[in-house]
């Protein structure tokens, strides 16, 4: 991180949530928090989620200095902290960012975690034709008669018109979260 030392540093990171751990990740949150607040140069910290139920929390923290979040980040207690919650959260963003203006301007540095895996290319595959054939099969029949008449292209058109928006931001979504025990399944023990 290039952060001058004297500057402190707020750390925002999203985790992955299954709606039934809340319990937990609250209990390991206010852990961390516990075991933060024991080390020098800590200022803060903090978590909200976007709606009750929702996956996604935000959680944030604050140093002093960028050499006193080092001081954390390397730490034992905070490795084991983190090994503790590795079967109930997933990190997907980190954003560390420096002073007030932090919160106004672009972060200095965004690493996205890849503590979760892509799924195999063949499970994605299967999940995209679990969305994408009864799409296409309700949409067939449905449109066969308002489009009798039009040329190839013009069917194809409305089909995709149709099917684009309505798997981009419904059924493609919702499929996925179906099928989420089976692409990113818990690891064992």
């Amino acid at each position: 991180m290039s952060t001058p030392p004297s500057h402190p540093v707020t750390v925002a990171i999203t985790r992955q949530v299954d709606p039934q751990d809340e319990i937990l990740m609250q209990a390991w949150a206010d852990a961390g928090t516990t075991m933060a607040q024991r080390f020098p140069g800590f200022l803060g910290s903090g978590w909200v989620r976007p709606s009750a139920g929702s996956h996604e929390w935000h959680m944030l923290y604050r140093f002093d200095s960028a050499e006193s979040l080092r001081r954390w980040e390397g730490s034992r207690e905070r490795t084991q902290w983190l090994g503790a919650g590795a079967r109930l959260v997933r990190a997907t963003r980190v954003e560390h960012r420096t002073g007030i203006e932090g919160w106004f301007d672009e972060p200095t540095e965004i690493e996205v975690a890849d503590t979760v895996a892509a799924p195999p290319r063949w499970k994605q595959m299967v999940v995209i034709f679990c969305a994408f054939f009864p799409t296409s099969v309700v949409l067939t029949y449905a449109l066969a008669g308002p489009t009798a008449g039009w040329p190839g292209w013009g069917r194809v058109l409305l089909t995709c018109a149709v099917a684009i928006p309505w798997m981009t931001y419904v059924f493609l979504p919702f499929v996925t979260r179906l099928f989420s025990p089976w692409t990113h399944p818990r690891r064992p023990g």
